[in-house]
């Protein structure tokens, strides 16, 4: 006699794919509009970075955007991205290897700008404010990189419909970002 755990069957890599998209799908509604928060007002510079102490929401809004810059370059990289090789009946390997794939494959158009953004991301967690003029900077580029990011959701998002069939009703939304 079985029990009811032993009759479900594991999810299948493509519904593990989907179901990792659609997170990222949320992750991405909440970093774009901290994206718009961010940077909506204007570009954010040195004597900004160093007025924080002096305002709190500011702060706060900052901490939200790399908070959330953060946790979706995270979960594209270290889930989504193997699970859309796995997808493919493709074995995940590396990070590195698994963007190299990804640039190869057409969803992303530099493994190299992925890792450059996620040592930007490093950096502006671990070095938070060490230096005004570096981390307005940082903050910059930071604004390309989450871009990129919710870009990289919509072209993995367009590849799951074009080259493993899933029908643009099953997909969660576009975020239609420009880069």
């Amino acid at each position: 006699m079985t029990t009811p755990a032993e009759r479900i069957a594991p999810p299948t890599p493509l519904e593990r794919f989907l179901a990792t998209l659609d997170i990222v799908h949320r992750e991405g509604v909440h970093l774009r509009w901290s994206l718009q928060r961010m940077f909506g007002a204007g570009e954010p510079d040195a004597d900004w970075v160093r007025a924080l102490e002096s305002r709190p929401e500011d702060a706060e809004r900052l901490e939200a955007f790399v908070s959330r810059f953060g946790r979706m370059q995270d979960t594209i990289g270290d889930k989504l991205l193997p699970r859309w090789l796995a997808a493919l009946s493709e074995r995940p390997a590396s990070m590195i290897e698994n963007l190299r794939r990804a640039e190869r494959l057409g969803v992303l158009d530099s493994a190299e700008e992925w890792v450059a953004a996620r040592n930007l991301r490093n950096r502006l967690v671990h070095e938070y404010q060490t230096d005004a003029e570096t981390f307005a900077q940082d903050l910059q580029l930071a604004q390309e990189a989450a871009r990129l990011l919710l870009h990289t959701y919509d072209r993995l998002r367009e590849d799951a419909h074009r080259r493993l069939g899933v029908p643009r009703d099953r997909l969660p939304p576009t975020l239609n970002i420009k880069i």
